[in-house]
């Protein structure tokens, strides 16, 4: 299983068409940020499907559809809570000492879902995503505790989840 971000659409299209390409024994689950229209519209295939704003996850969750985003590549999409982004970049800077941006953490929490999906039903095998970006350049944003209660919220739910996980393999 690979797990992706649209971002626009073009890195998650072309995972697919390889993956369809080389017929891997694979699927593409792609995730995305609250407020982007990507997930709407893999959902109805609306192209015309719009948003109020964007995500507060920088560089993915678009208020319209990309036209490099390919749906029918994508085998699985799930939408990420901001919250649960930004809870899964502390926790992970906990766990490598490393910051990351906003968007690796969309995509590690989908791939911790999938995981403790996985685990509940007995299943074994490989989940790939990617670290997108360091988060040194999200200093004043992202990592900022005051931005994220005006911005984003209490992470505390998910910062307890991720720790259930850590402790147990389950994203409770």
């Amino acid at each position: 299983m690979d797990c992706d971000e649209p971002g626009t659409g073009g890195t998650s299209a072309t995972i697919g068409r390889f993956i369809r390409y080389q017929q891997h024994d694979t699927k593409l689950c792609v995730v995305d940020p609250e407020n982007s229209v990507f997930h709407d519209y893999f959902k109805t295939g609306d192209a015309n499907i719009t948003g109020d704003c964007g995500s507060k996850i920088e560089g993915i969750g678009r208020p319209r559809v990309e036209p490099s985003f390919i749906p029918g590549v994508v085998d699985e999409m799930r939408t990420i809570p901001d919250a649960a982004s930004i809870a899964t970049i502390h926790w992970l800077e906990k766990t490598l000492g490393r910051k990351v941006g906003a968007s690796t953490g969309t995509n590690l929490y989908g791939v911790l879902q999938l995981a403790s999906e996985m685990k509940k039903r007995g299943e074994t095998g490989s989940i790939v995503t990617l670290l997108c970006d360091s988060g040194e350049r999200y200093l004043d944003t992202y990592y900022n505790h005051e931005w994220i209660n005006n911005n984003i919220g209490d992470l505390r739910p998910y910062l307890d989840k991720l720790e259930t996980f850590e402790a147990t393999g389950e994203l409770a």
